[in-house]
């Protein structure tokens, strides 16, 4: 294990230079500047498409708007925001944060530009079905001589959409609150339950996902909602009862961003590495995962999945993202010796003592229960893009297995794995997205002209 653990540490590491944090923060911020700042200035028009308001029935894809981008927040929101809030915290002290935040700031623009981009260039799959996503992106709207780059899109996506992360978290903490306290303490006794836990939710992501994108979108609508805005409530209760910490823990992230007296290594560049690494791990902009989501839209005007899909970055990072970070900050969490989820629980229960973690066990199953789904979703339009659709259900038995492996494997093992196929997973995606860059500005200008009324000057080059 422990040789596992220092390769996918290493392989991770790797990955994740300088010059990538380059292509998704760099290319993020030119893709804002390109747009002159459009997608920041027309938020009320976002609100208006994710309420249904020019949905359309008659148009291609399979699910609505609010159903995609619930969809889309399902496979980021969960773990993410409450272990990866943590896992940042953890290594590279509160000024990861602030670099979590810069990559949310740039995912808007990238989003918009990279899910308008999942409707413009969607592409039918072996079996004649409209299917959308970077590898769609690539063979559509760069052609056939890319082809090597949308494989190697759907080759680290399929790693990249492993599991692995929130079972492994969900595992964590449902030991916390149900072996430990039930007297099972040695490590057999612990393997057991973690796997039994897997066993079972394996067998309750098989119920949802035999439904396909369908359910899977009825699902993630329903569910994601009520508890991004339960876990909100919480949160901003913790945060009252701690108001005087606030202000110095919103101070703390911002010199420590600057300070290089990060836990990673005491240099700048580590703090932004970390933060970048879990900001992309939590919004997933420029990732191409969240194009997977939104190609399935039902919609032929393809700015408005973009519109739509630049939400998430603001509920994801700056909003919940947040919420955790300040929660774990304002309680010192952070400065104990857990970590993970169990440092975020840490947290909720100091400040509501037997009923904090039990109300964080709840929020962790649903979140990453719904996160596995979508993740499930994401790997099978990857293996039918290389292999053929008609095979790509067969993930699912591929899948359901990798759900209890992934319940006793150490988290070393799952951050370095998914941390470096997520880098692999960006570089195809920004590739192809600061390529077309120009196609989604022309396509830009003629709705913003023909729906809006509105001339879009400068939007030429």
């Amino acid at each position: 294990m422990e040789t596992l653990e220092a390769f996918s540490t290493e392989f991770a590491n790797i990955m994740w230079g300088m010059p990538l944090v380059v292509l998704l923060v760099g290319g993020g911020l030119f893709l804002v500047i390109y747009s002159r700042l459009l997608p920041y200035r027309h938020f009320r028009h976002s609100i208006d498409i994710l309420k249904g308001k020019y949905d359309n029935p008659d148009d291609d894809g399979l699910i609505t708007h609010f159903q995609a981008l619930s969809t889309a927040l399902s496979g980021t929101l969960g773990m993410g925001n409450i272990a990866g809030v943590a896992v940042a915290l953890s290594m590279g002290g509160p000024g990861a944060i602030f670099w979590m935040w810069v990559t949310a700031v740039v995912g808007v623009g990238t989003k918009f530009y990279t899910c308008t981009l999942s409707i413009m260039y969607r592409g039918h799959d072996s079996l004649g079905v409209l299917q959308g996503g970077p590898m769609y992106v690539i063979r559509e709207g760069l052609g056939k001589k890319w082809q090597p780059l949308a494989v190697l899109f759907a080759v680290s996506g399929l790693i990249g959409s492993l599991p692995m992360f929130q079972v492994n978290q969900l595992v964590q903490i449902l030991r916390d609150v149900i072996a430990i306290p039930a007297g099972l303490a040695t490590n057999e006794q612990h393997f057991g339950f973690d796997i039994a836990t897997g066993i079972l939710v394996s067998l309750t992501v098989l119920v949802v996902i035999i439904g396909r994108i369908e359910r899977i979108g009825k699902v993630t609508s329903r569910v994601v909602p009520t508890m991004v805005i339960g876990y909100f409530i919480v949160t901003i209760i913790l945060l009252i009862l701690h108001i005087e910490d606030v202000p110095s823990a919103f101070a703390l992230i911002f010199t420590d961003a600057f300070s290089g007296d990060s836990i990673a290594g005491g240099a700048i560049g580590a703090v932004i590495v970390i933060g970048v690494r879990r900001g992309a791990f939590s919004n997933e902009a420029g990732i191409g995962s969240e194009v997977l989501a939104h190609g399935a839209a039902k919609t032929n005007e393809p700015v408005r999945e973009g519109m739509v899909a630049m939400l998430g970055p603001v509920i994801d990072t700056l909003i919940v993202c947040t919420c955790t970070a300040l929660a774990i900050l304002v309680t010192g969490a952070w400065q104990g010796d857990a970590d993970g989820v169990s440092m975020t629980a840490q947290a909720f229960e100091s400040v509501f003592p037997g009923a904090g973690i039990y109300f964080i066990t709840v929020v962790v199953f649903f979140f990453s229960v719904t996160t596995i789904i979508t993740l499930w979703y994401y790997g099978a339009k990857c293996l039918g893009y290389l292999i053929g659709a008609k095979y790509q259900y067969h993930y699912i038995w591929f899948y359901v297995i990798l759900i209890i492996v992934a319940a006793v494997v150490s988290l070393e093992v799952v951050i370095g794995i998914v941390d470096g196929a997520f880098a692999m997973m960006a570089i195809p995606t920004m590739t192809a997205t600061l390529m077309l860059a120009k196609k989604v500005n022309a396509e830009t200008r003629r709705y913003f002209h023909t729906h809006l009324n509105e001339p879009q000057k400068g939007w030429e080059g």
